[in-house]
């Protein structure tokens, strides 16, 4: 009997241990905080747009910069490594979803050329292995395997990222050739100013709705503000500042339409960069080398040609 209360305890624990985990799970899944690269995932399905834009930068208004590292030149079916910098000030918070500051995340999207791809796991040497971390890698959407997300991770551990990459191999891919291809980076630090769905977060600055007196500031919960402007004609609009942003403005002022109300708690910003690399024929480098070597041989038999005519002709001068 006693085992079998002992046992009927144990089971009632794991399953509370359960259930709190999954809705855990299922209210952090929808934090706008930790939303990015899923945005452009659900909602485009390439996030190069055909003027060359990233798409992350319809909700990431700032412009930052961001640096990618990768070989001039690559053989067929290797593995390289391409290193990218997110860089910016590690000191500094940025304000969250429910309006409290934090450190800021970053997140990156890499486009290669068609057949480029993330390198297999089993195919990773050990070192490249230590310098990914724990960073997890993924495509962009199954039928876009060239096409590489991360984020939001942890700014501070990650604004220096790794990307294994497998170059194709011409000879059995034949959508491939020996060429120069670009590659296109897109990078961004810190919460997004708008939603897709063209809503603004509480990253941003807001603005006056219309031109009038500021009669009434009001706190509302969880450190939001309600502010009402009475218009010239006597109506009364009101403006809902969500918590994070700061008010620049006090009861009694007069605003224009369009005037900031808050400061922009905005600190992170994305950015673009792009960077070519070539996928090098093996039969070249050989060659290449071949040509080399026979350059050398020729320069060495000219010199012991002109040592031989030196000697032709001293001896005749002595005779």
């Amino acid at each position: 009997m006693q085992h079998k209360n002992t046992y009927q305890f144990a089971k009632k624990w794991v399953n509370i241990f359960f259930s709190v985990f999954i809705i855990g799970n299922m209210m952090t899944s929808f934090l706008p905080a930790e939303a990015y690269p899923i945005f452009a995932q659900q909602n485009y399905e390439n996030p190069r747009e055909a003027t060359g834009r990233i798409v992350c930068a319809n909700c990431h208004l700032a412009k930052k910069s961001v640096e990618i590292e990768i070989p001039q030149a690559v053989l067929p079916n290797t593995i390289f490594e391409a290193v990218i910098k997110i860089p910016y000030d590690t000191q500094v918070k940025q304000v969250l979803a429910n309006g409290k500051k934090g450190g800021l995340n970053v997140g990156a999207v890499l486009i290669l050329p068609e057949g480029f791809q993330l390198a297999p796991a089993e195919r990773i040497p050990p070192e490249l292995k230590e310098k990914m971390g724990n960073l997890f890698i993924q495509s962009y959407s199954p039928n876009k395997q060239n096409i590489l997300v991360v984020g939001p991770v942890q700014g501070t551990k990650y604004s220096e990222m790794v990307f294994p990459i497998l170059s194709p191999d011409p000879s059995t891919n034949k959508q491939t050739y020996f060429l120069k291809y670009p590659l296109y980076l897109g990078g961004n630090r810190g919460r997004g100013q708008i939603y897709p769905d063209g809503s603004k977060s509480n990253n941003t600055v807001y603005n006056a709705t219309s031109t009038g007196k500021i009669t009434q500031l009001q706190k509302v919960e969880k450190g939001a503000y309600s502010i009402t402007i009475e218009t010239e004609d006597g109506r009364e609009i009101t403006d809902k500042i969500p918590a994070g942003p700061d008010l620049i403005v006090s009861k009694g002022d007069f605003v224009k339409i369009d005037q900031p109300l808050t400061n922009n708690p905005n600190v992170g910003g994305f950015g673009q960069a792009d960077a070519e690399i070539v996928l090098q024929d093996p039969l070249r480098i050989q060659g290449l080398l071949v040509f080399f070597i026979f350059v050398i041989l020729a320069q060495i038999f000219l010199v012991l040609k002109k040592k031989q005519f030196e000697k032709v002709q001293l001896a005749e001068m002595n005779f």
